[in-house]
C-alpha cells in the first residue's frame, strides 16, 4: 500500500482507489486516506479526501455513510470557503443533489427534513449564481416519490424550463429521469423515444446507459418489441454486473427474466449477488430488489416449483415458496416505512402492483444458456377448470382410426388413450390387434414381440392380410435393431403370401403395399449398411410403385407409400453418385407429401435436398430446402430437429452475408437445443455461431454475453479445438471493442495457447499479435512487448515481413513506456526499416514489391513521429533541434518512398508531407513549411471532394499555411 508522505502521493492514492471495483474494500481505503490527509495539515487535502470518500460511498452499497463526510464538508465551507479551490467548490455544490436523492432512499429521514434540505439547496445555489434547474429536478424526484403527482408535474415543467448550467445533471441522467416520468404516466413509447439518445450512445456517464437499458426492458416487452428487449438485457446486464451500487438496475434485469419465461436465468442472477438480499445501505433499492425476488419466486411456484431450492439470504437453505413469502414480507415492511414517512400509500401501492405482474411472454429466448424451469404452459395462473368428461371407448377408437388412416402426427397418442380405456372393458379381438399393432409402432426396436402378437390377433379376427403386414413390420424392426440377416430371412414368407393373397383378391392394396414397403425398407438398410444389393432394392421399390402408382387418389396412405418409394429411388441415385438425379427425386417426393397434406413427412427429404445442394455448390437451393423443411415441419418437428434446421439455415444465410437473419436462426437453434436438453452440445455450437453473427453486426456487448455462455460448454473433444479457439478469438474482439482490454488479452492468449500446437502457425501468430495489442491498451507495456516479440518470431518463421515489421514498430512505441526508453525505441524502429529494405531487395514480384514499399513508407513515417514525440519535456533547445532534424529526415524518406508508388501512395505521401511541414514550422522554417502545405494542396487538385481523407488533408494543409500567410 502506498505511503502517504505528501499531497501528491495522497492524490495518486485517491486516483488509484477510484479505479478499484465498487464495494466495501474501496470504501475502507477511502477512510484510511482521509486519516492520512488529516495528518498532512493541509486543509485542501482534507477537503479532497472527504470528497473522495463521499464519492465512493455514493457509488456503493453503503450510500447511507455519505451524509457524514458531506456535513463536515459543508461546515468547512461555511467556516473557511477559501480552503476550497475552484474544483472542490464545484464538487461541493454538485453533491447537494446526491444528498437529496440519498435522503429519499432512507425512510428514517423525515419528510420535513427533506423539504428543508430542498430549501437549503435552492438558497445556496442562488447565492452561488447557479440555475434552479438542478433544484427543480430534485423537487420533481421528491414529489414523484411520495405520489404528489400534480406537484411532480409542476416541478417537471420548471425543471425543463430552467437553463442548463454546470450544476445540471448530465444529459444522459436527465433524459433517464424525463423518460421515467413518461413511464410512470403509462406512456411507454414516449419514454423510449426520450431515452433514444442514451440508448444510441449519444449521451453517457458513469451510470448511463446502464440504468436506461434496465428501465427500458418492461416497456419494450409491453410494446411487443421483444427483440430490442432481449438486446437491452444482454447489453445492459453486462454493464450492471460489475457495479455494486446498481442494485435497482440489477433488479430490473431479474424482473425481465421473471416476465419472459427465463426463470432459470433469474435464479442465476440472484446467485451472483447474495449480498443484495441483505445490504442495508440503500433501503429503497433493497425494497425494489426484494419485490422482484418475490415476483420471480411466485412465478416458480405457479409453475409447480415452489419446493425447488433457490439462492437466498445467507445462513439457511431456501425453497422458492419460502423465499417468496420472506421477500414479500421484507419488501412490504420497507414500503410501509417509506409510506409512514411520506404520509401516503404510494410506495406500497406501486410495490404491490410490481409484485403482481403477470408474465409478458411464455419464453423469450436470450441466446445464453439457461435450462427451462418447466414445460411451456399458461403464462398466468388460472382457476382450476372442471375435469372434462372422458370420451367413450367407441369415440376414442373412432378418433384413433381417423388419425391413423390420415397419417396424422398424434395418432399413436390417440391409440394410447384407446389402450388405457380398453383396460377397463372388454373389447373384440380386432381392436386388441389394433392396440398391439400401434403400441408396437411407438416402441421402436422393442416392438418386435408386440407386432407378432398383433399378427396373431389379426389372424384370429380373420384379417389374414393385416396379420401378414404386421409380421412384415416385425421383420423391418429387426433390421432397425441391427438384425439385418434375420430381417431378410423373415420378410420372405410374408412377401410371398401377401402377393398370393392379393392375386386371389383375398386382401387389399393397403396391406399388400405395407408388406412391399417393409421389404423395400429392409433391402434399403442392406444398401446403407453393407453397400450391397442396390439392384434388389431398386427392383423392390419399383414393384411397390407399380402397385400404388395412380391408385392413391384420396387415400393418403397409398400416396405416402408412393412418395416414400420415390425418396428411396433418390437415395439409391445418391448412393450411385448421381446427385443431380437424387435431388430431383427427393423434390418429387416432398411435392407428393405436401400435395397429400402430409407436409411433416417432407421435412426429412427437404433436408436431404439441402445437403445435396450444399455439395453441388448451390447455396440458394440449400436455403430454399431448409426454409421449406421448417415450414413443412411446423410444430411437429422435435426440438432437437428444429435446432438443427435453424442452425443449418443460420450457416447458409450467414454465408451470403445476411448476418442479422442468420443471428435470428442461431438464436432459435440455441433455444430449441436447450428445450431438447442439448445445451452442452448442439446448444453450445449454436451459441458459438450466434456470437459470431452478433459480432459481425457490431453488437459487441450482446455477442460477448453469448460467447461467454458458449465457452462454458464448448470443448475440444465434442466441438473441436478450432471452435474453442474461434470463440475465444471472437470474444477477445468483442472485449477489445468494449474497452475491456485486460480481459481481451486473456482470451486471446488462451486461444493462442491452443493454436500453438497446430501445424499451421498463422492463427497462433495473429492471436499473439492481437493479445500484445490488448496488453498494450491495458497499460501493461512489458507484457505487451513479450507478446509482440513472440508474434514477431512467428511472423519471421513464416516469412511474413509485413506483420514482422508491424510487431517491431509496435514494440518501438511500447519501449517509450518501459525501461528500454528512447534508445530502445529507436533501435527497434531502425530494425523495422532494415527488415523492409532487406525484403525489398530480395522480392521479385512487382506487386509484392509495391506492398513492401508501402510498408517501408509507413515505417519511415512512424519512425519520424516516434523521434519527434520522444523528446523529454525538460530537454534543451539543441537536443530538441537534433531530434526534430532526425524526425524530418525520416519524414523525407517516407515521402520519397510513397512518391515512387504514384497514385497508390498518394495519401501516404501527403500525410508524410504535412508531418514534415509541421516539423519545418517547429524548426522555424516557415517558407519550407508553406511549400509542403502547397504541395499537398497541389496533389489533391481536382480530387473527389467527398473523399474524407482528401478533405482532412486539405484542411490541415490550409491550417499549416495560416501562420505564413499572416
Amino acid at each position: 500500500m502506498m505511503e502517504i508522505a505528501d499531497f501528491d502521493s495522497l492524490r495518486r492514492a485517491m486516483a488509484e482507489n477510484s479505479e478499484e471495483p465498487e464495494g466495501p474494500a474501496r470504501n475502507a481505503r477511502a477512510e484510511q486516506l482521509l486519516v492520512a490527509a488529516e495528518k498532512l495539515n493541509i486543509p485542501l487535502a482534507v477537503v479532497e479526501a472527504l470528497g473522495h470518500q463521499l464519492k465512493v460511498y455514493n457509488y456503493s452499497s453503503e450510500k447511507d455513510k455519505m451524509f457524514v463526510p458531506f456535513a463536515r464538508l459543508l461546515r468547512m465551507w461555511d467556516e473557511r470557503p477559501e480552503d476550497f479551490d475552484e474544483y472542490e467548490t464545484h464538487s461541493l455544490h454538485w453533491v447537494f443533489k446526491w444528498m437529496s436523492a440519498g435522503m429519499l432512499d432512507q425512510p428514517h429521514v423525515p419528510l420535513a427534513s427533506i423539504e428543508k434540505w430542498l430549501g437549503e439547496m435552492e438558497h445556496r445555489y442562488r447565492l452561488a449564481g447557479h440555475s434552479e434547474r438542478a433544484v427543480r429536478g430534485a423537487e420533481f424526484s421528491v414529489a414523484g416519490h411520495i405520489g404528489d403527482l400534480p406537484r411532480a408535474e409542476r416541478a417537471y415543467a420548471a425543471w425543463l424550463a430552467a437553463d442548463r448550467d454546470r450544476m445540471a445533471d448530465c444529459h444522459a441522467c436527465e433524459l433517464h429521469g424525463q423518460g421515467g416520468w413518461h413511464l410512470r404516466n403509462g406512456r411507454d413509447a414516449e419514454a423510449l423515444e426520450v431515452w433514444g439518445p442514451v440508448l444510441d450512445g449519444e449521451y453517457s456517464c458513469a451510470h448511463e446507459p446502464h440504468t436506461v437499458l434496465a428501465s427500458s426492458l418492461v416497456p419494450l416487452l409491453r410494446l411487443g418489441r421483444v427483440e430490442e428487449a432481449r438486446a437491452h438485457h444482454l447489453r445492459g446486464f453486462r454493464l450492471v454486473r460489475p457495479m455494486e451500487s446498481m442494485r435497482g438496475a440489477y433488479a430490473d434485469h431479474v424482473e425481465f427474466c421473471a416476465l419472459t419465461g427465463n426463470e432459470a436465468r433469474g435464479l442465476e442472477l440472484l446467485a451472483e449477488r447474495p449480498a443484495y438480499f441483505t445490504d442495508t445501505g440503500q433501503p429503497r433499492s433493497r425494497m425494489e430488489f426484494l419485490a422482484v425476488v418475490a415476483l420471480l419466486m411466485d412465478r416458480l411456484t405457479v409453475l409447480g416449483l415452489g419446493g425447488q431450492r433457490v439462492p437466498g439470504p445467507a445462513g439457511r437453505a431456501w425453497t422458492a415458496g419460502e423465499l417468496a413469502g420472506h421477500a414479500r414480507a421484507e419488501a412490504l415492511e420497507l414500503a410501509a416505512r417509506f409510506d409512514a414517512r411520506n404520509g401516503t400509500s404510494y410506495v406500497g401501492d406501486q410495490l404491490r402492483e410490481r409484485m403482481a405482474q403477470q408474465p409478458l411472454a411464455d419464453r423469450l429466448p436470450l441466446g445464453v444458456r439457461a435450462a427451462r424451469t418447466a414445460p411451456a404452459g399458461p403464462v398466468a395462473p388460472v382457476a382450476p377448470a372442471p375435469a372434462p368428461e372422458q370420451p367413450s371407448l367407441p369415440a376414442l377408437l373412432a378418433e384413433a382410426r381417423r388419425l391413423s388412416d390420415t397419417l396424422q402426427p398424434h395418432a399413436l397418442e390417440a391409440w394410447a388413450a384407446v389402450a388405457e380405456a380398453a383396460e377397463e372393458t372388454e373389447v373384440d379381438t380386432y381392436v386388441r390387434a389394433e392396440i398391439a399393432d400401434h403400441t408396437a409402432m411407438g416402441r421402436g426396436p422393442e416392438g418386435v414381440g408386440l407386432f407378432e402378437r398383433a399378427a396373431e390377433l389379426y389372424a384370429e379376427a380373420g384379417d389374414e392380410g393385416e396379420a401378414i403386414a404386421a409380421r412384415a413390420r416385425a421383420a423391418y424392426v429387426r433390421a432397425l435393431s441391427g438384425e439385418l440377416d434375420e430381417a431378410l430371412a423373415g420378410i420372405g414368407e410374408p412377401y410371398d403370401r401377401i402377393l398370393a393373397l392379393y392375386a386371389d383378391d383375398a386382401t387389399g392394396v393397403r396391406q399388400t403395399a405395407s408388406v412391399l414397403m417393409s421389404r423395400a425398407r429392409i433391402l434399403m438398410r442392406r444398401v446403407h449398411e453393407r453397400s450391397a444389393g442396390a439392384e434388389d432394392a431398386e427392383q423392390a421399390v419399383r414393384e411397390l410403385l407399380a402397385l400404388v402408382g395412380g391408385r392413391g387418389g384420396s387415400d393418403v396412405r397409398l400416396v405416402s407409400r408412393a412418395a416414400e418409394g420415390r425418396a428411396m429411388l433418390a437415395e439409391l441415385a445418391e448412393h450411385a453418385g448421381d446427385t443431380e438425379r437424387a435431388g430431383e427425386l427427393f423434390r418429387q417426393a416432398t411435392a407428393q407429401f405436401v400435395g397429400a397434406e402430409l407436409p411433416w413427412f417432407a421435412v426429412e427429404y427437404e433436408v436431404r435436398v439441402a445437403a445435396l445442394a450444399h455439395e453441388q455448390g448451390d447455396p440458394a437451393e440449400a436455403e430454399r430446402a431448409l426454409r421449406a423443411a421448417l415450414e413443412h415441419g411446423g410444430p411437429y418437428v422435435e426440438p432437437v430437429g428444429r435446432a438443427q434446421l435453424h442452425l443449418q439455415l443460420a450457416e447458409v444465410v450467414g454465408g451470403r452475408g445476411a448476418a442479422e437473419e442468420a443471428a435470428e436462426h442461431a438464436l432459435e437453434a440455441a433455444h430449441w437445443a436447450d428445450e431438447a436438453g442439448e445445451s452442452g452440445t448442439l446448444g453450445a455450437w449454436a451459441r458459438h455461431q450466434l456470437g459470431g453473427f452478433l459480432l459481425r453486426q457490431g453488437r459487441f456487448a450482446e455477442a460477448a454475453e453469448v460467447l461467454e455462455s458458449a465457452l462454458a460448454d464448448l470443448s475440444a473433444e465434442t466441438h473441436g479445438d478450432g471452435a474453442v479457439v474461434q470463440t475465444q478469438w471472437w470474444l477477445g474482439d468483442c472485449l477489445s471493442e468494449l474497452g475491456e482490454h485486460h480481459a481481451a488479452a486473456e482470451r486471446r492468449l488462451q486461444a493462442a495457447e491452443i493454436a500453438r500446437h497446430w501445424p499451421e502457425q498463422h492463427d497462433h501468430a495473429t492471436l499473439a499479435h492481437l493479445a500484445a495489442e490488448s496488453l498494450g491498451n491495458a497499460g501493461l507495456p512489458a507484457e505487451a512487448d513479450q507478446a509482440y516479440t513472440r508474434a514477431g518470431e512467428l511472423w519471421r518463421a513464416m516469412g511474413n515481413v509485413h506483420f514482422l515489421v508491424r510487431s517491431l514498430r509496435a514494440r518501438a512505441w511500447l519501449a517509450l513506456r518501459t525501461e528500454a526508453g528512447t534508445e530502445g525505441a529507436r533501435k527497434l524502429m531502425a530494425d523495422a526499416v532494415r527488415e523492409c529494405e532487406s525484403a525489398l531487395e530480395a522480392v521479385g514480384d512487382p506487386a509484392a514489391a509495391d506492398r513492401l514499399a508501402g510498408e517501408l513508407g509507413h515505417t519511415h513515417r512512424q519512425f519520424g513521429d516516434l523521434l519527434a514525440r520522444s523528446v523529454p519535456e525538460d530537454a534543451d533547445d539543441p537536443a530538441i533541434q537534433e531530434a526534430f532534424e532526425a524526425a524530418l529526415a525520416e519524414m523525407k524518406a517516407s515521402i520519397s518512398v510513397f512518391a515512387v508508388l504514384g497514385e497508390e501512395g498518394l495519401h501516404g505521401r501527403t500525410g508524410a508531407e504535412l508531418a514534415a511541414g509541421w516539423l519545418e514550422a517547429d524548426l522555424s522554417r516557415p517558407a519550407d513549411a508553406a511549400a509542403r502545405a502547397r504541395a499537398v494542396l497541389d496533389a489533391y487538385e481536382g480530387a473527389d471532394p467527398a473523399d474524407e481523407t482528401v478533405r482532412a488533408r486539405r484542411a490541415e494543409a490550409r491550417q499549416l499555411l495560416e501562420p505564413t500567410e499572416e
